[in-house]
């Protein structure tokens, strides 16, 4: 376990971090939109562009694991319209409930967290969980939010809306680019690969850092108090349902003899095991749901991965000396 504690710990203590420093007002809040605006558009994109460079497309691209994962994520949207929808929970905010249940923070925490614990390998599978979660499981949960206010061509319309914003997201532009690279052989060198380098190692410590503060800036323009029976059950599927589901998804494509080894089924269980993405609270503001509940359940995801991720991580054997 303390070779797990050693990396998790200063994951998640970077993200109390931005908690605190948001809170004491030594970052101001009129600053977080620009932190945040740093890591989505250019430290991150500068990550996944040097990971999608590095790692072979067959891994970037793999098609059993992008079955697995979209298979997993439509399953806990299911499970949790069905579990949250009622006269409480109506359904744009029971949707985009479905949405912090299923989409982990792969992106901001993810990455990152499992290359460090499991090596660069780990990059291929995350990748492709990431590109279900921001082209599927976010465009089908908006679609669905908005449905409630518009039927037929218009819940189409919405649909359509949520897919742009997918590709207007620069993610996974920089991971097709990089895969692009990939596939054609292509190095960065001189100032443009000191410039990327730059970039994507401050990734990691500002995007835990910018967590922490969005979680805050979230809590502070909630205008409901929610009670934990309406949060905690979304909190519990996100942290424990979910990897469940993706590993028992993962080891059944694996006894039928589809091309999937043991280690994609550890990056993948323990990818869906991180907390509940923390941008799903910008969506949830931007579309007029209930972001009070929708900030408890990261919130609250986020404090208890810390000791459901480790310990799970601890159940693979992660660390373990061979």
């Amino acid at each position: 376990m303390q070779p797990i504690l050693a990396v998790t710990l200063p994951f998640f203590a970077l993200v109390l971090m931005g908690y605190v420093a948001a809170h004491r007002r030594v970052l101001p809040e009129s600053a977080i939109p620009g932190l945040n605006a740093f890591v989505l558009y250019f430290a991150l994109p500068a990550m996944l562009f040097r990971f999608g460079m590095n790692t072979p497309i067959g891994q970037l691209l793999n098609p059993v694991v992008l079955v697995v994962s979209l298979f997993a994520a439509l399953g806990i949207v299911a499970f949790t319209l069905a579990l949250t929808l009622s006269s409480r929970v109506h359904l744009k905010d029971a949707a985009f409930g479905a949405l912090v249940a299923a989409f982990p923070n792969t992106g901001f925490m993810g990455v990152p967290l499992l290359t460090t614990l499991l090596g660069k390998a780990a990059a291929g599978p995350v990748i492709c969980s990431l590109l279900i979660d921001m082209f599927v499981t976010s465009s089908l949960c908006i679609a669905l939010a908005q449905a409630h206010e518009a039927r037929g061509a218009g819940a189409r319309a919405a649909l359509g809306k949520a897919l742009r914003g997918a590709l207007s997201n620069p993610l996974p532009w920089s991971i097709a680019v990089g895969a692009l690279a990939s596939v054609l052989g292509w190095q960065l060198g001189g100032p443009a690969a000191t410039i990327v380098n730059m970039l994507a190692d401050a990734a990691s410590p500002v995007a835990l850092f910018t967590i922490g503060a969005v979680l805050w800036r979230a809590g502070q323009h909630a205008h409901t108090r929610t009670p934990p029976a309406l949060f905690v059950p979304v909190a519990a599927i996100k942290l424990f349902a979910h990897p469940l589901l993706v590993f028992a998804l993962a080891a059944a494509a694996r006894q039928l003899g589809a091309p999937i080894g043991p280690f994609e089924v550890t990056v993948l269980t323990l990818a869906a095991a991180l907390p509940s993405a923390s941008s799903v609270s910008l969506l949830a503001e931007r579309y007029g749901a209930d972001n009070g509940r929708v900030a408890r359940i990261i919130l609250s995801s986020t404090a208890a991965a810390f000791v459901t991720f480790s310990a799970l991580a601890w159940l693979f054997g992660v660390g373990d000396k061979p």
